[in-house]
Parts: structure tokens; sequence; C-alpha cells
């Protein structure tokens, strides 16, 4: 039987008039009553938000752990699945005609920016140090932690999650919503990549609660990284001295951030990046992208001049060896507790629990906004270009930073020359502490100003894109309305989410609000993988047959 050209036209309803004129009124009020609940809850009834938060959080790692690890392994499957199929390297996310609009350097600069350049800055020293200390290798007794012998294992795992799985996991979304907005004109939302599952019901209902569930995901995604951010943020101020008001004293004699230093940084983060998104992709975020690409370069470049550098060279040769060979089995196992508190099984799976799950919610609920983004940010581009620039290029970075400041770190601790000072602060503050050993005082606080402002543009262009992206699925996939009442109360909304949980507990409540955001859009994902395998495989068909497979094509064809 002979195919029909694909849906090509999907209406969604916008208002025409009022305040939220060109939005979607369901999806734009019910994400913001979501949002807006959580906020009032974590605020209003901090330590309740925390315990309920914490159980449902209990419950799904839990009962969930199997859909987590092998959903991420569908998204690792289905791009090594594009990057080789003949048909991905002819198609392009757009028309025949279409150019990338961003050179490649802008292109990746945009792409790392958005969608991992905060929590690099945190976890390339802090990830390899913990897993140097512990790991599933000294858990069960194969490796000793904090030596010599297990920092290719402490490898393995820091690359496991901030490599392909996650970058997979990216792609999916903003391959499926590139490939349907650009070469069938379907709109710029998350629903139009379902559109070969579900078809003209979209319209509808059924799309209105697709659009909630991404929006709610994208801002609890959002408000992870920017936690973390936040909290680097203000280490790095008080290390270039901006006093001791920044923490304050907990009962038990530590200290936590003070809610004077969250106030303040998040204002100085969501003014500066609600002013940028005003301004737009093209302006603001790119131009911000760019700056703090250079910074990168520069911060890396330091390190592999005046860092562990052979160290820091072989840990990269060897771990990427090790990571690519460990693959398949660390993306498919499932360490099952045995009910025995000190058992192997019972530590395995706490850890995974603690990392390889978070890890994973994390991307997913990070990925309606980077999916978006890079969807914004890549027509023209062939499906075969974008899904191994979107996934190997990132990675790759991402290693050698990893390699080069976390190696250091290691090294600096191996050798005594730390004596403790890096493993010994806390996770946020771990790079200061380490320029701070490699360094004397003056170049130390000159490195560790260059830092913060390298994270400033980071956490600003991660805020911006993100309330752009909002707003971009609040009306319909319509990047036109310039919506400045919108772009502030989401601005606005990111910093009270961030502010509020922190208050309330911390960056664990965050976290555990994330996994829980993240599994409802975990399911609309592993959709949108089978929907883009259907779509090119019968576009492929199409072509053979001579039917149009793009609006374009369809306009051009004759009419019978």
């Amino acid at each position: 039987m002979g195919l029909k050209p694909h849906l090509m036209n999907l209406p969604i309803e916008t208002s025409d008039a009022g305040f939220y004129k060109g939005f979607t009124k369901a999806v734009a009020v019910s994400g913001k009553v979501l949002v807006g609940a959580l906020i009032i809850w974590a605020v209003a009834f901090p330590d309740q938000a925390a315990g309920v938060l914490s159980s449902v959080n209990s419950i799904i790692l839990s009962t969930f752990n199997y859909w987590y690890v092998y959903v991420m392994a569908f998204f690792v499957a289905v791009c090594l699945i594009l990057a080789i199929w003949p048909a991905s390297g002819q198609l392009k996310l757009g028309h025949p005609d279409d150019k990338p609009e961003f050179t490649n350097f802008s292109w990746f600069s945009m792409m790392f920016g958005a969608g991992i350049g905060i929590g690099m800055l945190t976890f390339a020293t802090a990830e390899p140090l913990y897993h140097w200390a512990k790991n599933p290798a000294t858990i069960q007794g194969l490796t000793t932690g904090s030596s010599a012998d297990n920092v290719r294992d402490a490898y393995i795992w820091s690359f496991t999650h901030w490599g392909i799985a996650a970058w997979s996991a990216y792609a999916i979304v903003g391959l499926s919503l590139a490939y349907f907005s650009y070469r069938r004109d379907l709109p710029l939302t998350i629903r139009s990549a379902l559109t070969p599952i579900f078809g003209r019901s979209l319209s509808g209902p059924l799309g209105h609660v697709v659009d909630v569930v991404a929006v709610v995901a994208t801002v609890l995604g959002v408000a992870q990284t920017l936690g973390f951010g936040v909290e680097q943020f203000i280490s790095g101020l008080s290390r270039i001295g901006f006093g001791d008001w920044l923490y304050a004293e907990t009962e038990d004699g530590g200290q936590k951030l003070s809610i004077a230093a969250i106030v303040v940084a998040l204002t100085v983060i969501m003014g500066a990046s609600t002013l940028s998104a005003l301004s737009g992709v093209g302006k603001g975020i790119k131009w911000l992208s760019n700056i703090n690409m250079g910074l990168s370069f520069f911060i890396l470049a330091f390190f592999l001049i005046f860092g562990s550098t052979f160290f820091g060279l072989q840990a990269l040769v060897l771990g990427v060896w090790d990571y690519i060979t460990s693959i398949p089995g660390n993306i498919l196992t499932v360490w099952a507790s045995d009910g025995v508190p000190e058992s192997a099984a019972t530590q395995l799976n706490g850890w995974q629990g603690g990392w390889t799950m978070f890890y994973w919610a994390w991307w997913i609920a990070f990925a309606p906004f980077v999916g978006v983004f890079l969807a914004r940010i890549s027509r023209g581009r062939t499906v075969r270009e974008y899904v191994l620039g979107a996934i190997i290029i990132p990675s790759m970075m991402c290693f050698v930073w990893f390699a080069m400041v976390g190696g250091t770190a290691i090294d600096l601790e191996l050798n005594g020359n730390a004596n403790g000072a890096i493993v010994g602060a806390g996770q946020s503050d771990q790079l200061f502490a380490m320029l701070a050993v490699m360094l004397e005082p003056t170049l130390a606080w000159i490195m560790s100003v260059i830092v913060v402002v390298l994270l400033l543009t980071y956490l600003v262009t991660s805020a911006d894109s993100a309330v752009l992206i909002i707003n971009t699925i609040n009306a319909a996939g319509d990047e036109g309305p310039k919506a400045r009442p919108h772009i502030i109360f989401w601005g606005l909304a990111l910093a009270l989410v961030v502010g509020g949980l922190i208050i309330a507990g911390g960056l664990g409540a965050i976290q555990t609000a994330m996994v829980i955001g993240a599994l409802p859009f975990s399911v609309v994902m592993a959709l949108m993988g089978i929907s883009v395998l259907k779509a090119i495989w019968r576009d492929g068909r199409r072509d053979k047959q001579g039917i149009p497979a793009t609006s374009e094509e369809l306009a051009a064809a004759p009419a019978e």
C-alpha cells in the first residue's frame, strides 16, 4: 500500500487578545499554577515539602530504577542507529536549500553553554575526586579508594555520567523537534514530535498535557542546574573576598548559604538573564555563549600548561578507552538491594541511586530545555551532522575538562601537595581550593575571579535560554511574541524555585523535586525516540516512491 504525505499541519489554539495573546492558555496557565504551587509549598511549609519530596523520590528510585537505566540505553541506541543509518546523512533538518543559521563555533558554543557548562565547572573537579574515593569497584573490593589503582575506575564513572548518554537524551528531543518543525512546518513545541504516533489528536488536551509536562520538567531541571551554579558562585564570591555574610552557621556548628547570599546571587543572575532573554537568541544568548566558550578554553589552557598535564592526558586517553569498552555493561546494569544494610548489593544500589539515577533524571528533566534550544539553533544541518555534533563533540569537551581539571586535583592529593585541602573542601568550593593549592595568593585570586565571571556567564546563558524555551512551548512553538511580562514571570519563577527549594532543604530538595518531575517526561522522550525513527524510515520510503516528505515538496507537487 502506498504511503501518503505526512501530517504537515497541527493547529494549536492560541489566544487572540488579552494578556495571553499568542499563547496557548491551557498550557501557560497550567504550567504557572503547578510551578507557583510548588514555590508556595516549599516556602510556606519547608519541612513538609522536604519530607514529602524525599519520600516520593525514594519510591521512584526503588520502583523505576530499571526504567531509568533502560530508557537512557534506548536513547543511546537511537542516536547510534541514526549516526550509521544511510538515510540520515541525506535528510536535512529543514528544506533542501536551508543553510545553518550559525557558524559551527557559535553552534557548538551555544549548545555546550546551555547544555552542560554550569555542571561542568562544579563536577569536573568534584566528581573524579568523589569516584576516586568510592565507586562500584571499591564497594566490591576490586580497587582501593583514594589510591593510584582507583584512578581509572573513577574516570569510567565520571565519563559514563557526562558522556554520550547525557547528550543522547538531549539529542533525541532536539532532533525530534527540528525534524518535524523544519521539514514539515509543525509548531516548535514538544507535542509536534509525537505526531507520527498520535496525529491530529495532539491539537487538543493530549497535546496540552505533553507540553505542560515539558514545562514543569524544564523548570525543575534548570532549577537543579542553577542550584549547583548558585552554590559555586557564592563559594567563588567568598574566595575573592566578598565577606562572611555569604554563609550562616547551622545548629550543629557547620555552615550553610545565608538567605542574603541566595537572594543577592539570584537577583544578579536572574536579572541579567531576563535582560538577555528579552534581547533574543541571536543577540544576548549568542554573544554570552561565545564569551563563556572563550573563557572556558582559557581556563582549560591554563590547566593544560600549569596543571598536572601528563597525569591529565593519561587519564583522558585511558579513561576514554575504559569508558568505551565499559559502555554496554554500565548503561544496562541495575544493582538491586538485597535488604541487608551493609551488604555490597545494598551499597551498590544506594550508590547507583545517588549518582547514576540522579544523573539520568537530571538529563531527562533538562532535555526539553536543551532539546528545544538545540532544535532552534540547528536548522539546515543534516540528521547525521546534528547527531554526531550533538553527542560526540560536547562529550569529548567534557572528557578533556574532567581529565585535566579533575586529574590535576587527584594528582595534587596523590603526591601530597594538597594535603587534603581539595578533598576536604565542599563540592562547590573544590575548584577554588585547587587553585589556592596550585598558585600563590594573588594569582589564585585572579584565576578565581575569572572562574566566577565564567560561572556567571554560564548561569545567565542557561537561565535566559530556559526562559525563552518555556515561552516558546507556551506559545505553541511561536518564537515571535516578545511577551515581556511572561519572560519576567518565568525569570522570577526560576529564581523563586531555586531559592525556595534551597531554603526548604538545600540542593537535596531541588534534586528530589527534579527526579519526580523527570519521570513523566521520560515517557514522552521514549515516545519521541520511536516517533523520529518511524518518521525517518517512512520518509525514506516516501522519497523512493516520489511522495512529498517535506512541506516545501508538498507545496511544489502538482495537484492531482
